[in-house]
């Protein structure tokens, strides 16, 4: 898959600095001050990554190369495919640079450090939490005064937007990746705009970054109209478990391990299916079970208005966003189901509408 570079000179960047200022206040200053005074970042992604963490992490890279500050770019596991397009994916690495001293980390879109991953129990002389910060936008985000975390933005990447103009770095930093990796993982968390979390501050910044060259109509393809055949079977198999309560209220579907060895797939193509799920037309509440070797992990999304979906999550020790969240359930497939099942049949009656 090509990487998407900016349309040309042709593209006039727009008054980033005049329209995103004032909303660049909500940068702690801390923050500011952290990264200004950084010898070198590592700038780490939550594990099983999606756009939204990876244009993150991207972000900082970016923001640290305009300052003059040398940054890596860190993820427990491997990039998917379909995430080939973000220039500057393949310098993700799975472990820190061994050739360079960290003096900060800076956990990117992770709800606690436990999403980190495996990179965080090899290294965890760079995780000590006088040398970390997070940004972050999970509601679930038990956050420290040194950190940053705002569960009114969409994304990671629209908070990383009012980051680099408060450092005083263009969007169009990097010929362009900058706008690129931040345009990807808003419309990534957003389904494109469709989602109630974005807001007329996600769309100002959407607006400053497609000005700054972000190809908005093929980040949006590549993302959530782009899918490799195997993929598409694996979504049939899924789709074809499709189970609900008999009121219509909770909807679920289950991913076997099974399934993606009969499709030669791996669990990253699993991203999607969920958001396909709830287009259930009367559930107030849809699960995904994914299973795993040893335990289930657990998709949720809930309707505007309806059931918090991190009350649901922090039943079974998880957590995310109201409309969004997930947990890691310590059973198999079939003995999850049916608590998690009556835990969200239990929170969806209590929904009027």
């Amino acid at each position: 898959m090509s990487e998407l570079r900016p349309p040309g000179p042709d593209v006039e960047p727009g008054a980033a600095v005049g329209m995103l200022d004032a909303l660049a206040r909500a940068v702690p200053d801390a923050v500011v001050a952290r990264i200004r005074g950084a010898r070198s970042i590592l700038a780490v992604s939550h594990e099983n990554p999606d756009g939204d963490t990876l244009g993150a992490v991207l972000a900082i890279v970016a923001i640290a190369d305009a300052l003059g500050t040398p940054a890596t770019a860190v993820c427990s596991d491997a990039v998917p495919d379909g995430y080939a397009f973000i220039r500057g994916v393949d310098l993700v690495r799975m472990d820190p640079d061994p050739a360079r001293t960290y003096d900060l980390t800076i956990l990117c879109d992770c709800g606690d450090a436990s999403r980190v991953g495996a990179v965080r129990d090899r290294h965890p002389e760079l995780f000590a939490e006088e040398r970390t910060i997070s940004i972050d936008h999970h509601a679930s985000n038990a956050a420290r005064a040194v950190d940053w975390v705002d569960p009114a933005s969409a994304a990671t990447c629209e908070m990383m937007a009012l980051l680099a103009c408060r450092l005083g770095v263009p969007l169009t930093a990097g010929d362009g990746s900058l706008a690129v990796a931040l345009m990807a993982g808003i419309v990534m968390d957003t389904a494109t705009f469709q989602h109630p979390n974005a807001t007329p501050r996600t769309l100002r910044v959407a607006a400053e970054l497609l000005a700054a060259g972000a190809p908005l109509a093929d980040i949006s393809r590549r993302l959530y109209r782009t899918k490799p055949e195997a993929q598409l079977r694996l979504f049939g198999r899924v789709l074809a478990r499709l189970a609900s309560t008999p009121d219509g209220r909770v909807a679920w579907s289950e991913l076997r391990e099974a399934d993606l060895a009969e499709d030669g797939t791996d669990a990253s193509m699993s991203e999607g299916i969920i958001d396909l799920l709830s287009h259930a037309e009367d559930a107030e509440v849809i699960l995904l079970f994914k299973e795993r070797p040893t335990e289930t992990r657990l998709s949720i999304r809930t309707k505007a208005g309806g059931v918090d979906a991190t009350e649901l999550a922090g039943v079974f020790g998880g957590g995310g966003h109201a409309r969004a969240a997930g947990a890691t359930v310590p059973q198999s497939v079939d003995a999850a189901i049916a608590p998690v099942v009556a835990a969200a049949a239990s929170l969806a009656a209590r929904v009027v509408r």
